[in-house]
């Protein structure tokens, strides 16, 4: 199947996507030590923000890609991370789709105008921001012409969308967040660049749905 053309891959998933999705469990696979040990703690309430992330799959040079970015370093719980891009919703926002659309096309100018949004994948709480992300699933048959915004955007990657299928780019290891502290968490290694965190974990439900519709 990995052989496919995008347009097959991309009707694969836009019905995929409109079943039950594999969730919780296969978001788990890839949760941090204190990812898992915040959500005993706490739950989603009244203060936790709504906000949305954006997997844009587009084919390239016969192989197909999808953005992340790297946070640029600040003093905040995601400084420096690798992310989709993505970010709160604003009240302007009829729903989670127009809040990823605008969000990547501020931060790395993906024209909404060219994604076709084929489904969403399951929502996940971020107890160490208090966020509820919803990630938006869409495509493209063009590369975008990415310009990043350099106040929310160090770096644009291009990740081979091949390399989430890819077993021995998965790993475990300690890795130090704010205040000294010491965790363990999975990883995917993507270009080079350590992938952690909530992104680490819809990277896993999209790699249980990609093996499901014939994709490796």
């Amino acid at each position: 199947m990995h052989k496919a053309t995008p347009t097959a891959l991309f009707k694969l998933l836009k019905t995929r996507l409109e079943q039950a999705l594999p969730g919780e469990p296969a978001q788990k696979k890839m949760a941090s030590s204190i990812q898992s040990a915040l959500q005993l703690k706490a739950q989603p309430d009244h203060l936790t923000r709504q906000s949305a992330v954006l997997i844009l799959l587009y084919p390239d040079s016969n192989h197909i890609y999808f953005p992340m970015i790297v946070r640029p370093v600040y003093a905040g719980v995601h400084s420096g991370q690798v992310a989709f891009p993505g970010g709160r919703m604003e009240e302007t926002d009829r729903s989670y789709t127009d809040t990823a659309l605008r969000e990547a096309f501020e931060e790395i100018a993906i024209n909404p105008a060219e994604v076709d949004v084929v489904g969403m994948l399951s929502p996940l709480y971020v107890p160490a921001s208090n966020y509820m992300v919803y990630p938006v699933v869409g495509t493209s048959y063009n590369r975008p012409a990415f310009q990043p915004d350099p106040r929310e955007v160090a770096q644009i990657l291009e990740i081979p969308l091949s390399q989430v299928q890819d077993l021995s780019r998965i790993g475990n290891k300690e890795i130090i967040v704010r205040e000294n502290i010491v965790i363990q968490a999975p990883f995917y290694d993507l270009l080079g660049h350590t992938v952690w965190g909530a992104s680490a974990m819809i990277l896993s439900e999209l790699g249980v749905v990609l093996e499901e519709v014939g994709f490796s």
